[in-house]
Order: structure tokens, then sequence, then C-alpha cells
């Protein structure tokens, strides 16, 4: 199902809409442009979703990768989780 926020907010920015529900039928535009199509909503978001995805994934690699160097500085554990706030 798409997530048509997430769409909007990826390659739409700046546009200005209300949306509830995530039911393209509520969707307003309220900066007076053109509301896109549900299709071409639809069509964007398998990319946008990955987009997403990598964007956890490479955040994820780096909360490891300060993990790794933190300890390899001699801090605990614990030390790292306080630091890391996990």
């Amino acid at each position: 199902m798409t997530d048509y926020a997430a769409v909007l907010i990826a390659r739409h920015p700046g546009r200005q809409w209300t949306l509830n529900a995530n039911d393209y039928d509520q969707l307003t535009m309220l900066d007076g442009g053109t509301k896109p199509s549900q299709a071409s909503l639809d069509d964007a978001w398998p990319e946008v979703a990955a987009e997403i995805a990598a964007e956890v994934d490479a955040k994820a690699a780096a909360l490891a990768s300060a993990r790794t160097k933190l300890a390899a500085l001699g801090l605990t554990d614990a030390e790292v989780a306080a630091l890391l706030g996990a």
C-alpha cells in the first residue's frame, strides 16, 4: 500500500497539503497547485520505499560503526550505551 505522505514529502518537497487516513481521495493541495495523480504517487512508492529503507540501513550501519570505534577506544558496553542512548 502506498504511503502517500512519504511520496509527497520525497517527490513534492515544499508543497503544502493535507491528507487524512492515507486516503488519496482525502488529499487536498493547499498551495493552489495541481494535485498529483494517484497513479503517479503509486508509481513513485516503490522507489521512495527503497530510499527510506536505504536511509534506515545507513543509520544502523553508522550506529554499529560508532559502537565499534568507541569499543576500540576502550569504552565498556555500558559506557557506549550511555553515550549513544541505546
